[in-house]
């Protein structure tokens, strides 16, 4: 699996992530730390990577394009360091891998995670306790 972090994301977790064996990189390190929302998306779908964000406007363009790619993970926790996102995304992955691999939007809260398959809109979602 790999990730495409979004700009509100720390770029320290793409790093600790990458230690973890998973490869992930960090808009700001690739030139698009000030990338538009679809540049983003296309950006994800080009290279084959799941992109992580905390902005909610990633599923709405995924809805509006009837897309089925890339996958995307929102995380709806506030105040998370660069440790937490990545210990939290690993968890994730763990719990979702299949699904995101399948094509699928995945919002994390405390305690919850929801899935719903992609197209959105034309599958059932699901919800993972913690």
């Amino acid at each position: 699996m790999k990730l495409l972090l979004d700009q509100g994301l720390p770029r320290s977790a793409a790093a600790l992530l990458c230690r973890a064996g998973i490869d992930t990189v960090h808009v700001g390190d690739i030139g698009h730390s000030s990338a538009d929302d679809p540049v983003i998306l296309k950006l994800g779908q080009d290279s084959g990577r799941v992109v992580v964000t905390l902005d909610a406007d990633f599923h709405a363009l995924l809805a509006l394009a009837g897309a089925t790619s890339p996958s995307v993970i929102r995380i709806r926790i506030e105040g998370l360091r660069g440790e937490d996102i990545a210990i939290l995304l690993q968890k994730v992955l763990s719990q979702c891998g299949a699904d995101l691999e399948q094509g699928a939007a995945v919002t994390v809260q405390t305690g919850r995670i929801r899935v719903r398959h992609l197209p959105l809109g034309m599958g059932q979602s699901q919800s993972k306790e913690e």
